[in-house]
């Protein structure tokens, strides 16, 4: 069954946002754990936030990313799936824009 990778984009927070609140982090938490749950054994990794990023450029310059990802990574039979189960990612309603990537993995060459 084809894997695909979702990759999770948020604005940058401010610097002097104030820092969120338990309840609404807790609140997010459980609503990630539910739409994880919903794919049933569709899941293969959860993923986890990311930070602290370096984009670097074949040139050799570097520059630090200031948008906020993650990733998850799932099974689905066909990518149609895999974007429904995007679509219905509780990511897509949290505040200032944030996305979601979904990649299908392809087979290393040769492997």
């Amino acid at each position: 069954m084809p894997k695909y990778v979702f990759i999770y984009h948020a604005p940058p927070m401010p610097a002097d946002a104030p820092p969120p609140d338990p309840d609404d982090v807790q609140q997010m938490m459980d609503a990630w754990r539910g739409w994880a749950n919903s794919l049933g054994g569709g899941l293969i990794d959860l993923g986890t936030p990311l930070a602290g990023g370096i984009h670097v450029e074949p040139d050799g310059t570097s520059v630090s990313t200031k948008e906020g990802a993650g990733y998850s990574i799932v099974e689905a039979d066909t990518m149609p799936e895999a974007v429904e189960w995007a679509r219905s990612h509780p990511h897509l309603n949290m505040p200032g824009g944030c996305s979601i990537e979904v990649h299908e993995a392809q087979p290393l060459p040769g492997t």
